[in-house]
């Protein structure tokens, strides 16, 4: 018996859509960082959630299947999500990461289907400000909130946090989030390093 794996998703690299109905900033940072991610999340601007106001909500949807020999036969079919929150604060305090810890458990309880079809879901908060302060690096630089769905029989969420600081060249993220490379527009994207494809194996366990 043989069988391979087919992942949706798109490319990270691929060419501008002219007929993308993407939305546009006023804040440049946001803009910048919006170009980055336009072609793997679905984007949109000026969402609130439980009373907490985001600039940008990005939404990633990725799919896997193995196959029997042909695509016709597929079985072990997983899904992951990720949501994206975005917001600017002239200040941070950790008091402001445990609501947003907070909040991504309530959205994970609303919002998660849970059955076998379901992998993980990723709620990954980021905040831009003036200065990443000490007491915020630590925090963040050290947390990880995993949490584990039927004892993992119908996957896990997973709750990520990112601050970052664009006029300091400044940014922290939590352990196993992804979105340091795209925060980081004041430097150029590393094609070597995984792209799309890599991070579905990565997340799949492909």
């Amino acid at each position: 018996m043989s069988g391979d794996s087919a992942e949706t998703g798109a490319a990270p690299d691929a060419e501008a859509d002219p007929d993308l109905d993407v939305p546009e900033w006023d804040d440049e940072y946001v803009d910048r960082l919006s170009d980055r991610l336009l072609f793997n999340y679905d984007l949109e601007k000026d969402v609130s959630e439980r009373g907490e106001r985001f600039s940008l909500y990005g939404r990633l949807q990725m799919e896997s299947e193995k196959h029997f020999f042909s695509p016709l036969l597929s079985y072990a079919h997983h899904e992951a999500h990720e949501h994206l929150f975005l917001r600017r604060r002239e200040s941070l305090s950790t008091g402001d990461l445990d609501a947003l810890v907070q909040l991504g458990h309530d959205l994970a309880d609303d919002w998660i289907e849970a059955n076998e079809e379901h992998y993980g879901t990723e709620f990954t908060f980021v905040t831009v400000v003036p200065r990443v302060t000490d007491d915020v690096r630590e925090y963040v630089d050290g947390f990880r909130d995993r949490t584990l769905l039927k004892y993992g029989y119908y996957g896990h969420y997973e709750i990520n946090l990112a601050v970052v600081a664009p006029d300091e060249r400044d940014v922290v993220t939590s352990e196993v989030a992804d979105i340091e490379e795209a925060l980081t527009t004041w430097e150029p994207i590393e094609r070597e390093e995984p792209g799309l494809l890599g991070l579905i194996s990565r997340r799949l366990q492909i």
